[in-house]
């Protein structure tokens, strides 16, 4: 467990970017997401997946690149927004699990939907559940639910191994094919936990100078899951 630890202290951090999401089938909605950080655009935006589908890597793609853009953006913390929302005309607005919004929240950000056309703000909002299965106000859910919806698509198996293999390479690894479909079946099913896996199967084989091989990967993989619990 404190071996396991320190492989996931020292684990390098990548820093969400709309360039290194993997796209599968989700590419208009990639492509749609790129037109919101140009100063010019005021769409309003409501996408959903569960946990692990890369809702959030998404937003945090979409303030990065607004900010390079030097747009006006906004992250709204959504289990802490209360009454008050500012934000300076011609902003970008994101709020991440907008199921977490208090009574008072939701209040706010139904206002904000009716200052955005006169403001010019664009909404960005992401939450786990399709409007109409959100526990929300009657009034905020029908106004998410009117605007551009996209569920984030999951990726199929073949495009997880892609990215998987990419992933790979790009850490110097030389990982068989074998392992990444053993970890396919026996990995958890989102892919930022299965690159998890694979930077703490590099990470444990140069701290132990052991090959990349099954029996190596079994370990971190049972490991990881005994972290989890």
């Amino acid at each position: 467990m404190k071996k396991q630890q320190l492989l996931l202290d020292i684990r390098p951090e990548q820093i969400p970017g709309l360039d290194n999401f993997v796209v599968g089938d989700n590419a208009e909605l990639l492509a749609h997401l790129g037109s919101l950080t140009d100063s010019n655009t005021f769409d309003q935006i409501y996408l959903w997946g569960p946990p692990g589908s890369g809702r959030s890597h998404l937003l945090r793609g979409v303030l990065a690149q607004a900010q390079a853009k030097q747009r006006p953006v906004a992250w709204v913390d959504a289990a802490v927004l209360d009454d008050a929302l500012s934000a300076v005309p011609g902003s970008l607005i994101i709020v991440d699990d907008v199921e977490a919004l208090s009574a008072a929240a939701q209040i706010t950000l139904f206002r904000t939907f009716n200052a955005a056309r006169l403001a010019g703000l664009a909404l960005l909002l992401a939450g786990a559940e399709p409007p109409l299965r959100l526990a929300l106000r009657e009034d905020l859910r029908t106004r998410i639910g009117a605007t551009l919806v996209y569920e984030v698509k999951p990726l199929s198996e073949r495009d997880k191994a892609a990215a998987l293999s990419q992933h790979a390479r790009e850490r110097g690894m030389n990982v068989d094919q074998a392992l990444i479909d053993y970890l396919l079946r026996h990995g958890r099913r989102d892919l930022p936990s299965l690159l998890a896996v694979l930077d703490l199967l590099d990470l444990a084989s140069l701290q132990q100078k052991r090959p990349l091989t099954l029996p190596l990967l079994r370990e971190v993989l049972q490991e990881s899951l005994e972290l989890d619990y």
